[in-house]
């Protein structure tokens, strides 16, 4: 059995867990939607295939890259970071697509998703605040920037 050593960062136990909790619930959305984009970029077919299976692959790989800064910040707070597709799933907001829909249609969920993980993102800052922990804040502000850019470029494209 491993001993626990004390962490002393500045941040309470209970506010880290807090913080870690709602981060498990971002990286939870983050693989979900990487997941689906991956998905995507696979079977997408129509006119605008060459378009957005470049654009598609851009946006998993940005998704990839960053599951493990997520995964790393809730490891820095001291707890662990679900890893599985069950945590995953329990965890998620994002809807998963069982079939494979129209190009426009994949688009559309897209933009739903990067949506849906800026909410959760933007629901951990008061977590992030109270416990003091600008780390985090700085973690959500970056991510914030880059879901609601992409939710941006995708929405452009069913105008």
């Amino acid at each position: 059995m491993a001993k626990s050593v004390a962490i002393d960062i500045g941040i309470n136990e209970t506010d880290r867990k807090a913080i870690a909790e709602g981060l498990s619930r971002l990286l939870a959305d983050t693989f979900s939607l990487y997941l689906k984009t991956h998905g995507f970029h696979w079977n997408v077919t129509g006119p605008m295939f060459n378009t957005l299976h470049t654009m598609f692959m851009g946006q998993y790989t940005e998704l990839w890259n960053a599951l493990d800064e997520i995964a790393e910040r809730i490891r820095s707070l001291g707890h662990f970071a679900p890893g599985s597709g069950g945590q995953f799933g329990a965890l998620t907001s994002v809807q998963e697509e069982p079939s494979v829909p129209s190009a426009m249609d994949m688009v559309r969920q897209l933009v739903e998703g990067h949506e849906t993980v800026a909410r959760t993102a933007r629901s951990v800052f008061p977590l992030a605040e109270t416990g003091g922990d600008e780390a985090t804040a700085d973690l959500l502000t970056q991510r914030l920037q880059i879901h609601e850019k992409t939710a941006w470029m995708l929405r452009s494209l069913l105008e």
